[in-house]
């Protein structure tokens, strides 16, 4: 199973937008990274988002570069502080490639859960429109590749 993993592209402060909308930068940068790696072809069975303004923009401009059969939709246990836990053991049965799309601190609980099997570790620091993927072998995941909008945009 092949696990994609995006952080919700920069959103518009609070004050600015209470719903909190992808800013400019943030449209920019998902759409660099969703770009890039729709050269990969990617198959993805489903999309998979927090259900919050932004990570729903991230989650729907990935969807447009992408061979989903499944769609996009929303889910829960991928909110900022929801518990690592949920996710990976809802991974442990799936065998189709997935994307989720979600926030910090969750992801990086999760992919350190994945890789370390300890939800403190932080093995990879995420950025706002990047993506990280991994990989499920018998004996657990790896990390097979990363790419940031900092790669991409000089």
């Amino acid at each position: 199973m092949i696990l994609y993993l995006v952080q919700h592209g920069d959103a518009k402060k609070e004050e600015e937008d209470p719903s909190r909308p992808l800013s400019e930068k943030g449209l920019k940068d998902v759409k660099a990274v969703a770009s890039y790696i729709s050269r990969l072809n990617i198959e993805l069975e489903e999309i998979l988002h927090s259900g919050k303004l932004r990570a729903k923009q991230t989650a729907e401009i990935f969807a447009e570069k992408m061979k989903i059969s499944k769609g996009i939709s929303e889910t829960d246990g991928l909110a900022p502080l929801d518990d690592p836990v949920i996710w990976a053991e809802r991974l442990i049965n799936k065998t189709d490639s997935t994307m989720l799309v979600g926030h910090l601190p969750h992801l990086g609980k999760l992919t350190s859960l994945l890789l370390c099997n300890d939800k403190e570790k932080n093995p990879v620091a995420f950025k706002m429109g990047g993506i990280v993927c991994l990989k499920r072998y018998d004996k657990g995941w790896s990390l097979q590749w990363m790419i940031t909008p900092e790669i991409l945009i000089p």
